[in-house]
């Protein structure tokens, strides 16, 4: 039985390699519009955040998304960033998975 090799990405905001799944992805679609992508499956240029606020403000400081995804980002993608970690942290950082 072969195991699955986990893919790993890497945060924009603290440069760690973690698993593809642990991270928050942004996307950016062949129409130039930033979206976050719940799903991790959305078609388009991508780049990850982990799952706090902290690496998004560092992040946000280095514009390192915006030089991930060569676009810049709105005022309203970064709230709706920070507003999804905030829900994540208020709800003792359960992570939602389908089986």
């Amino acid at each position: 039985m072969k195991t699955r090799k986990t893919p790993m990405r890497k945060c924009m905001g603290c440069m760690e390699s973690k698993d593809k799944r642990e991270l928050i992805r942004i996307v950016r679609d062949k129409d130039g519009a930033v979206s976050v992508d719940r799903t991790g499956r959305m078609a388009g240029r991508g780049a990850y955040l982990c799952d706090n606020e902290a690496c998004l403000q560092k992040a946000i400081k280095t514009k390192a998304l915006e030089r991930s995804l060569e676009v810049s980002i709105s005022a309203e993608v970064y709230e709706t960033l920070r507003q999804m970690l905030r829900e994540g942290s208020e709800r003792g950082g359960e992570n939602e998975s389908t089986s």
